[in-house]
């Protein structure tokens, strides 16, 4: 990874997502994490695809949802995302983390927890927070670039 925008996250080289774009699909939801280098796709159930597209639109519904809980919980603790890192693909299933971080008056604690992508992307885009793909998972997933643009020119 020797472009610029690439960079090592805890030794771990990653890329960030500059942007992404959700699609429904009979099976349920297509996440598409476009960075500089490749397309990559996540499939995700469809209420959680709906509550991404949801997030991305910026909308807020009358009652907080599962996402909108986590958040506030968070909140409560005085801890904010960081930052998601979708970290690998093993058989076809991704695995991230989201990196919460909180400031006390004496020391900065940082967690990194395990959680399924879907419910990681939601978070960052609902806190406004970065997401990144590994080496990892760009390499091991097709760019599906061509395939996005298709989707595009069909809607």
């Amino acid at each position: 990874m020797d472009s610029p925008n690439a960079f090592v996250m805890s030794n771990l080289p990653v890329l960030p997502v500059q942007h992404l774009e959700v699609i429904p699909t009979k099976g349920g939801t297509a996440v598409f994490l476009v960075t500089e280098r490749k397309t990559t796709v996540i499939q995700v159930d469809a209420s959680v695809g709906e509550a991404l597209l949801a997030a991305l639109a910026g909308k807020v519904a009358d009652r907080p949802q599962s996402h909108d809980l986590m958040l506030h919980l968070l909140l409560g603790l005085d801890a904010v995302v960081g930052h998601v890192v979708i970290l690998e693909v093993k058989d076809g299933v991704f695995f991230a983390r989201i990196v919460l971080s909180q400031e006390g008056p004496v020391a900065r604690k940082v967690a990194e927890i395990d959680a399924r992508p879907s419910d990681a992307l939601v978070l960052a885009v609902k806190a406004k927070r970065p997401v990144f793909l590994s080496r990892q998972v760009i390499e091991a997933c097709e760019d599906m670039t061509e395939t996005l643009a298709r989707l595009r020119k069909q809607a």
